[in-house]
């Protein structure tokens, strides 16, 4: 039998409270047992680790909203959390249980102030999908026009800021926010920010209506059109805009050509939303983009997008050009400036940066196609992730360019579950030195 959902602040806030408490005295206990014994059980404290996870994600995917948001965040934060952690968080990228039809349907009615027979033909009862913070239903207007109604969560929006206390109090209580509390502010802060857009579909019929503007002159790019009168600040009409999502793209349907054209696109739709726009869609899994075997690329949910400052931008551009160049001294500086490097330690050894520029720039060695299908860039990144505790203090999480590094990662797992082969190399030079 489905849980009733947990809608009011009062029972989100006691829901946390019990997982916080009790993700505290486990950590206490864990370290009480640590201090009986002369080593250090690695197999005892992942253990405990992976307990500990598994409560917070099922709190979270339960109560959804904002904590289920910085879950999703934080599993594709490697740095942020431990590994047992972003692991048991990714499946909060999967789609979320959905809420009762009933409560949609008195969200729906008292944000539009009608009843739904008035407003709609149909509003169909099974979520076309559903995520953190709203739920998304099937509908068709009474002018036959087919629509997507996305309905927020009652009760999300208030409780952003208790929920966000709450789980930042759950992470440090469990011992597992491993950085200085002036960077976890910002981070945090970062995330607010981001979210308050997010619960505000007004804002996002703001950015699909940017987004429209920006890519009006490629008309392989589709994004929904918005459906005015039908839209609130907790309920976003937009019309129905179909194609395959990435499990559906198969060879029968798509040739190589086509999915090496879908990749091309791809990386132009991040580069000049990176480098032309400064602007960029903040929320890159798989859910939020669909595919039609013309190579049209359908782009959804722009309640996470992150104007860039162009500081941040140039910053970005130049660490880039001294990694290609191998000027290692310069890419320090750069990543000072991007906020993702402490100033005050000494420079750090070019054999480090060496070291990772080499596991990263594989697509962009030369302008010969790279098979992304059989792309193990993450694999090298994992098996050196230990190395990243020699620097610890020399590093921060970038927080103005989280969203940049957010959306690089979230294409790179497309373009290898798409299968693309290609070569970005001259593509990249254009944007960077062009």
């Amino acid at each position: 039998m489905a849980k009733k959902p947990v809608t009011s602040r009062t029972g989100r806030f006691f829901k946390l409270a019990g997982m916080t408490a009790s993700v505290a005295s486990q950590y206490a206990g864990q370290r009480a047992r640590r201090m009986f014994r002369t080593i250090d059980d690695e197999g005892a404290r992942s253990e405990s680790y992976t307990r500990m996870a598994g409560e917070i994600a099922d709190t979270l995917g339960e109560l959804k909203g904002a904590v289920m948001k910085v879950g999703q965040i934080a599993s594709q934060t490697q740095d942020f959390l431990p590994k047992e952690f972003s692991q048991a968080l990714e499946k909060l990228q999967k789609e979320a249980p959905p809420m009762p039809f009933e409560v949609i349907l008195q969200q729906v009615e008292s944000e539009l102030g009608k009843p739904v027979s008035e407003l709609f033909e149909y509003l169909q009862e099974t979520p076309y999908a559903s995520a953190s913070i709203g739920q998304v239903h099937r509908a068709r207007l009474h002018d036959g026009t087919d629509v997507i109604v996305k309905v927020q969560y009652p009760g999300v929006d208030e409780s952003c800021d208790s929920d966000l206390k709450q789980l930042r109090l759950a992470l440090k209580l469990g011992g597992l926010l491993k950085m200085p509390k002036e960077t976890v502010d910002q981070l945090f802060g970062e995330i607010r920010l981001r979210l308050k857009e997010e619960l505000d579909y007004e804002n996002e019929a703001r950015n699909l209506k940017l987004f429209h503007e920006f890519h009006k002159d490629q008309p392989w790019v589709v994004i929904p059109e918005v459906v005015d009168s039908h839209s609130t600040r907790r309920v976003l009409t937009l019309e129905l805009v179909e194609g395959d999502h990435v499990s559906k793209v198969t060879p029968e349907r798509y040739s190589q050509d086509t999915l090496n054209e879908i990749g091309h696109r791809i990386f132009t739709i991040m580069a000049d939303q990176l480098f032309r726009f400064q602007c960029i869609h903040g929320d890159p899994h798989a859910g939020n983009f669909a595919y039609r075997p013309d190579g049209t690329i359908i782009m959804y949910d722009f309640g996470c997008v992150k104007k860039l400052k162009p500081e941040i931008v140039e910053a970005y551009r130049k660490a880039l050009i001294a990694a290609l160049d191998e000027d290692y001294q310069a890419l320090d500086q750069y990543l000072i400036d991007l906020g993702a490097r402490v100033d005050n330690q000494p420079a750090v050894d070019e054999a480090y940066y060496a070291m990772w520029r080499d596991i990263l720039i594989i697509p962009f060695l030369n302008d010969e196609p790279y098979d992304f299908a059989e792309a193990d860039i993450h694999k090298h990144v994992a098996a050196k992730t230990s190395t990243v505790f020699k620097y610890l203090d020399y590093f921060k999480p970038p927080v103005e360019s989280i969203f940049i590094d957010r959306m690089i990662a979230g294409h790179y797992w497309m373009l290898k579950r798409l299968g693309v082969q290609a070569a970005f190399r001259s593509e990249l030079e254009k944007y960077l030195r062009g």
